[in-house]
């Protein structure tokens, strides 16, 4: 019995990742609203958004990094947030791991990238000091650091920004978790570096059923590997949906108006297209939907905030003027 199946709530057959009312404060202001999504199995969860729409916060609160103030995340049934921190920390890396943004930041400074990977091994596989290293050569072979034996003896500060962001995924898919959150996990790699690594996650997920919560704002690789699609702004989920479906008919006026920011072929010599104003001041937002002030489709309605409500199976959006976007 693993230790996820051996707490309290767990339900195979629940789904892997199930996020529900997350909400995150941060004093008086509060950052995430209301986030709800899920992911199963060998699905790929993109999550989408301007900086500061809540995405790497939402993430953040999932792992147990950043304390929620209301809400659930929930492994299997299993509530992550009520967990005893002691129980939480066994499950990281193991069960749910995470790939941080600013990898220079998620790593020691001192210590090796080698140690660190085998200090994995060690504290929850139990293996020894020179079992551990060669897993962690291994693994850093597996994300492509070339000369991995040599390099595992170097320091983050000896690594480019890439391969650190290399060494990062490593750390995330060490101990073969059953859910991965990838924060911009390509950020700092060249185009045929980050196919190799969003190949070699694909790869992971197909052999051990991971699920993948992508955190990005690539649109053209949310295309490429994209399960659902969750669209963030100012702190909520403004559309979910599969992403076939929402790359074909967006649902909110705030998803349009990214995918109609993408650089096309047919589109060369022209202005690319832009989102006017900004977004609002999440410290005294209007009661109002938040997107309204740069949404061409607004209306009298749109003074009083929408719910997030299913326009069909498995869509969701928070928009009043729907009906009038989808027919664009």
């Amino acid at each position: 019995m693993s230790l996820l199946e051996s707490l309290p709530g767990f339900d195979a057959s629940a789904p892997l990742l199930a996020v529900s009312g997350l909400r995150v404060s941060f004093g008086q202001t509060t950052v995430v609203n209301g986030v709800d999504y899920t992911v199963d199995g060998r699905q790929t969860l993109a999550v989408l958004g301007e900086s500061g729409s809540g995405k790497s916060v939402t993430a953040r609160a999932v792992m147990g990094l950043v304390r929620p103030a209301a809400g659930s995340a929930r492994l299997r049934g299993v509530d992550l947030l009520t967990l005893p921190e002691e129980a939480r920390r066994r499950l990281r890396a193991t069960t749910i791991a995470m790939v941080f943004q600013d990898a220079l930041s998620a790593l020691n400074p001192v210590l090796s990238v080698g140690y660190q990977i085998a200090e994995l091994f060690r504290a929850h596989r139990g293996l020894s000091r020179k079992q551990a290293h060669q897993r962690a050569v291994e693994v850093l072979d597996l994300v492509r650091i070339p000369s991995a034996a040599r390099r595992a003896r170097d320091y983050p500060h000896q690594f480019s920004g890439g391969m650190r962001q290399r060494v990062g995924i490593g750390l995330a898919i060490a101990l073969n978790p059953q859910v991965i959150i990838a924060d911009e996990p390509t950020t700092a790699l060249d185009v045929t570096v980050q196919a190799q690594i969003m190949r070699l996650l694909g790869e992971i997920q197909r052999e051990h059923g991971t699920a993948l919560v992508l955190i990005t704002h690539d649109m053209g690789v949310v295309a490429d590997i994209a399960d659902r699609v969750a669209v963030m702004y100012a702190g909520r989920v403004v559309e979910q949906g599969s992403a076939a479906e929402v790359y074909a008919r967006p649902a909110h006026p705030y998803t349009e108006a990214l995918l109609g920011a993408i650089p096309r072929p047919r589109l060369r010599g022209r202005r690319l297209a832009v989102i006017p104003g900004a977004p609002p001041d999440l410290a005294a937002p209007d009661p109002g939907c938040r997107f309204l002030p740069r949404c061409g489709y607004g209306t009298a309605a749109c003074a009083e905030a929408p719910p997030a409500h299913q326009i069909e199976p498995g869509r969701l959006t928070a928009c009043h003027e729907w009906e009038r976007v989808t027919s664009q």
